[in-house]
């Protein structure tokens, strides 16, 4: 996938899940993304921390839930204005 990070024009190439959870991210927009809403078993902290470590910029806002296993998770946001150019999902065979 490349990133491009706004308004500068830099590019970033991203692989993987770091490429993965900005889909998700840039998908969500200023709603932002949720442990809760991902699928089981993905490690969004550590999706999260390969972005960081490329320069991103992301946010997480603690949100408490209820239910029988009442909590809180995180909420993050992809602060780093940014537009993904190809996306690199629909790779051919």
């Amino acid at each position: 996938m490349t990133v491009r990070i706004e308004p500068d024009g830099r590019t970033k190439r991203l692989h993987g899940r770091a490429a993965w959870m900005m889909r998700e991210l840039v998908k969500a927009g200023k709603r932002g993304v949720t442990t809760i809403e991902l699928p089981a078993g993905v490690r969004v902290s550590h999706a999260v921390y390969l972005l960081r470590r490329e320069g991103f910029i992301i946010s997480m806002q603690r949100e408490a839930h209820g239910g029988e296993f009442a909590g809180v998770h995180g909420r993050f946001r992809i602060e780093t204005p940014c537009t993904i150019v190809n996306d690199g999902s629909a790779v051919a065979a």
